[in-house]
């Protein structure tokens, strides 16, 4: 099993909070793992990245090459943008469609969707109301968590149990809605891939 992962978004979105839970989830499973981010100037919404190398071997490099990236998951669309250059021939998109727009020129965002669109696998949805809906539009992040999930190779039960732990101290009705979110987000991906 090996899986390169690449996150995305903006500073405050949650990207970390992705990262960890993921990068938890596969420790706990046994795998191996190298991670490398990038912190953006959050409090001025910049942008946030990580590379996440998970295998059941060695993983020698922490950077994910072009072209060799099995997902791209972004919480941002001209985000996910960003870093197509590393999807490999078969990888996924999975992506926020609603734009963080902390830039004069960004572009069209009908045009940065159909950009994501043409790659062969993609899942652009509206993340931020599927949170908005189940009472916390915080919880976008785990929304998309949930959505990637299908493509991770890692059992979901796992990234249960990594919500469980980054969550816990703020409470059971912190983790129980985002729980609630990830569960969204995957029947979203199992409806919509």
């Amino acid at each position: 099993m090996k899986k390169d992962i690449i996150l995305a978004g903006v500073g405050g979105q949650g990207i970390l909070s992705i990262a960890t839970i993921i990068g938890y989830a596969a420790i706990e499973s046994g795998l191996k793992l190298k991670q490398a981010e990038v912190h953006g100037m959050s409090q001025r919404g910049g942008d946030v990245q990580s590379h996440l190398r998970i295998s059941d071997s060695n993983v020698f490099s922490d950077l994910i090459p072009h072209g060799a990236a099995d997902i791209i998951i972004s919480v941002e669309p001209m985000e996910a943008l960003r870093y197509k250059p590393y999807l490999s021939e078969n990888g996924w998109f999975i992506t926020n469609s609603v734009p963080f727009v902390n830039i004069p020129n960004y572009p069209a965002i009908e045009n940065v969707i159909s950009d994501i669109q043409n790659c062969k696998n993609n899942i652009v949805f509206d993340a931020n109301q599927i949170a908005k809906d189940l009472g916390s539009s915080r919880s976008m992040n785990m929304v998309i968590l949930g959505a990637a999930s299908l493509f991770l190779d890692i059992a979901y039960e796992k990234l249960e149990e990594g919500i469980k732990f980054i969550f816990g101290r703020k409470g059971e009705k912190i983790v129980e809605t985002n729980l609630n979110a990830l569960a969204a987000g995957r029947k979203f991906a199992e409806e919509n891939s």
